[in-house]
C-alpha cells in the first residue's frame, strides 16, 4: 500500500461507512487499520482532515477521501492545540509560531493603523515577557482567508524563511471554492501581474509595465458542484492576492470575493457566501534551527465547510 493515496467516491459506493469504504483491499485492507488511522489524522475528505471516530460517517459521490498513512506526527496522534490568546497556535517552539488565522483577522497591523486587531499584535502581546522572543511575519495572507500563517521568533529564524521563500522551496497549498469549472481539471496558471495602485488589485501586465512580477500557481480540482469548483492551489510564486487574481483571470472567480469578481451572468455568480472561499490549508518548510522538513496543516473551517454541505445537499435534491 503507497504511504499516500487518494481516491473519488463512486456512485455505487454512496451512502457507505467511511470506515468500510477505506477498509476496502488496495485501501487501507481492513477495518482495524481505517479506524487507527481515522484515530490518528491520517483521513482526509475534501482536504480537511476527518474527526476522531467519524468511522461511521457516510461518504458522498465525487468526494475526495485521502489516506496519508506517514502523515508527520501522526505516529503518536495528540489533541489539536488550544486558542490561546484568542489564536489557534499549530505549533511553537523557541524559532517559529505557526498560527491558523480566523477570516476576519489580519495577519500585521495596516499601515498607519497599528491599532488594528492583528495576528502579529497578539503575539507581541503574548512575547511581551519574552524579551528573546520577537514575533517577525514571514508570509501573510489576506484578511478574510482562513488558514496558517507563519512567524519567526527572532531576527536569524526570519532570514533563514524569508531565504527560503525567496527561492520558492516552501510547500503553500489552499483550498479554493471558484465559480464553474476549471479545464481541465488540473493544470498550471502562470501570469505576468502588475499591483494596481488605483484601484488595490492585482491586474495582467502590459509589455510597458516594468514592474511586472511572474505568478504562478498549479491547480488541482477536488470536487465539482452544480455552478462551482473546489480546487486545490499550490503556490510556486507568492504575489499579494495572487490566487484570487489568477482565479479571476482565467475565468473562475472565488465564491464571495467582492475585489475579483466573477463576470455578471458566469456559471456560480448568484452563489453568496460571505468572503472569499480561501483556506491556506498545508504549508510546509525547512525548519531553521537544524534543516528538517516539517509540516503543518489547518482544517477546514466551520464556515467554509458548511457552504460545501450545503452545496452537496443541493446537489443531491435536485437529482
Amino acid at each position: 500500500m503507497k504511504s499516500d493515496q487518494t481516491w473519488t467516491v463512486a456512485t455505487d459506493e454512496d451512502g457507505q461507512r467511511l470506515d468500510k469504504y477505506l477498509a476496502a483491499p488496495g485501501r487501507a485492507a481492513s477495518r482495524s487499520r481505517a479506524a487507527d488511522a481515522i484515530a490518528r489524522g491520517r483521513v482526509f475528505i475534501d482536504g480537511t482532515e476527518v474527526e476522531a471516530g467519524s468511522g461511521a460517517r457516510l461518504v458522498r459521490p465525487g468526494e475526495q477521501v485521502r489516506l496519508w498513512m506517514d502523515r508527520p506526527g501522526s505516529a503518536a496522534k495528540a489533541p489539536r492545540p488550544p486558542a490561546r490568546d484568542g489564536l489557534e497556535i499549530i505549533h511553537e517552539d523557541a524559532d517559529v509560531v505557526v498560527v491558523n488565522k480566523p477570516a476576519g483577522l489580519l495577519s500585521v497591523p495596516l499601515d498607519g493603523d497599528s491599532a488594528a486587531p492583528s495576528v502579529q499584535a497578539i503575539l507581541w502581546d503574548r512575547y511581551r515577557s519574552h524579551r528573546s522572543r520577537e514575533p517577525l511575519v514571514v508570509h501573510r495572507i489576506d484578511k478574510d482567508t482562513s488558514g496558517l500563517v507563519l512567524f519567526a521568533l527572532h531576527e536569524a529564524a526570519r532570514a533563514a524563511l524569508v531565504a527560503q521563500f525567496a527561492h520558492r522551496t516552501p510547500d503553500r497549498v489552499y483550498l479554493a471554492l471558484v465559480n464553474g469549472h476549471p479545464m481541465p481539471a488540473e493544470g498550471v496558471w502562470h501570469d505576468r501581474l502588475v499591483w494596481d495602485e488605483s484601484t488595490f488589485v492585482q491586474r495582467r501586465a502590459r509589455d510597458e509595465d516594468a514592474e511586472a512580477k511572474d505568478a504562478e500557481c498549479a491547480y488541482r480540482v477536488v470536487t465539482t458542484f452544480e455552478d462551482a469548483s473546489l480546487i486545490e492551489v499550490r503556490l510556486a510564486t507568492g504575489r499579494q492576492g495572487q490566487i484570487r487574481a489568477q482565479a479571476q483571470l482565467h475565468g473562475h472567480s472565488l465564491v464571495g470575493d467582492r475585489r475579483y469578481r466573477p463576470r455578471e451572468g458566469a456559471p456560480g455568480y448568484a452563489l453568496r457566501f460571505p468572503r472569499q472561499a480561501l483556506h491556506a490549508q498545508r504549508l510546509a518548510f525547512d525548519h531553521p534551527a537544524d534543516g528538517r522538513r516539517v509540516e503543518y496543516m489547518a482544517p477546514m473551517p466551520a464556515d467554509l465547510r458548511e457552504f460545501l454541505d450545503k452545496l452537496r445537499r443541493q446537489a443531491r435534491q435536485g437529482r
